[in-house]
């Protein structure tokens, strides 16, 4: 290797402060001029130890490590922990409960692509995107704000239960974001679909075999993209998904064209998944007595359980064990980011530069999650 770096290659740090990455991700590329030879994503720049800090907690404090982890879909990770949690601990939330989740979930699932799509168009040169994008997210936010006092971060889901209710002014408003959002959508939309230097710096870029993302563990929208219909919320339900009407978008394209298309997609089955299910929602408490938050701390857990949700990500799994006392005993994350980085060595050998930067983005890597 010394030799080949002397004689004809050259090793380039890209990262991990750089725009392009998505956050603080270090890529050691190996070049032939502007060819990529090979690559090694470089992770722990943002590690927190996370999960053993978990088992140090009550099991109601931990959720807001999970807040943490996929930053820009709190909601999602929210879900996927309480799902283990009220599983190991034998507590079932009430009805209404389990559909304002979905309902926060598929709003979070928005805001997050629109991060993605936002940040990806500035990676391929396209600044006006953006602005199309984040002013929807902060519709989005400012919605979160009303509902539960947070933004991001929102440590809004409890064991049992929701912190706060739904009432009659929030479904209104969130109906009225509907309503506009999929024309706001479908214009910014176009400003990708209808680039010529966007569909050139994309299509044929970064092919993804359906065998090869299988045995990397590829899941969410860059499997999709690969043409497997795989989505937990269909393939293994939980909450009450599988009382709503949607389909799985998937791509046969392959490339990074493909994972573009799929997430766009998905937004417009949110939107529908949320129509639904503001229509649906019934009356009823927003939490289980058994697990009122002044009882939460004497909650005791024992067995092994695992569950798994689909994050804007791909498939999000908790594994959880309990010892019978007051705190996880074991808490591990399956991470769906980690598992997609894993496939970009892969993606991108004998690319250009250009083109790795196209690639990468179009992982959707959020290193909170990644790390942990």
């Amino acid at each position: 290797m010394e030799e080949q770096l002397n004689s004809r290659y050259v090793e380039l740090n890209m990262g991990p402060q750089h725009p392009s990455t998505h956050g603080v991700l270090r890529l050691k590329l190996l070049l032939d001029g502007e060819t990529v030879k090979n690559v090694e994503p470089i992770i722990g720049y943002l590690h927190r130890n996370a999960e053993k800090i978990c088992e140090l907690d009550y099991y109601c404090d931990s959720l807001i490590y999970f807040d943490r982890m996929d930053y820009v879909a709190a909601m999602n990770m929210e879900v996927g922990y309480l799902e283990a949690a009220e599983k190991l601990l034998a507590i079932e939330p009430p009805e209404r409960v389990k559909w304002i989740r979905v309902i926060m979930a598929e709003l979070n699932r928005l805001a997050s692509h629109l991060v993605w799509a936002g940040a990806f168009g500035l990676d391929l040169g396209m600044i006006t995107p953006f602005f199309y994008f984040f002013e929807e997210r902060e519709k989005i936010l400012n919605l979160f704000t009303e509902i539960c006092g947070s933004r991001q971060e929102t440590n809004y889901m409890s064991i049992g239960g929701v912190y706060q209710d739904f009432n009659d002014k929030i479904i209104f408003k969130i109906k009225q974001f509907l309503k506009q959002f999929p024309k706001k959508m479908e214009e910014a939309y176009s400003l990708f679909i209808k680039n010529d230097i966007f569909i050139s710096r994309t299509k044929g870029i970064g092919i993804l075999e359906p065998e090869v993302a299988l045995s990397y563990g590829v899941t969410g929208p860059m499997l999709r993209a690969s043409g497997v219909p795989y989505d937990v919320r269909k393939d293994a339900p939980y909450l009450v998904y599988d009382k709503l009407n949607f389909d799985i978008p998937i791509s046969r394209g392959k490339d990074v064209l493909a994972r573009c298309i799929v997430r766009f997609e998905e937004m417009r089955q949110s939107v529908k998944i949320l129509n639904q299910a503001l229509d649906k929602i019934p009356d009823g408490p927003y939490f289980n007595p058994k697990a009122k938050k002044s009882l939460m701390i004497r909650l005791r857990g024992e067995g092994d359980v695992y569950a798994r949700t689909e994050s804007p990500k791909g498939e999000f799994g908790v594994h959880l064990v309990g010892d019978g006392t007051v705190k996880p005993y074991r808490l591990h994350v399956r991470s769906p980011a980690f598992k997609n980085l894993s496939i970009l060595p892969f993606l991108a050998r004998d690319v250009l530069i250009a083109d790795m930067v196209a690639i990468s983005g179009s992982i959707d890597l959020v290193f909170g999650e990644v790390d942990r």
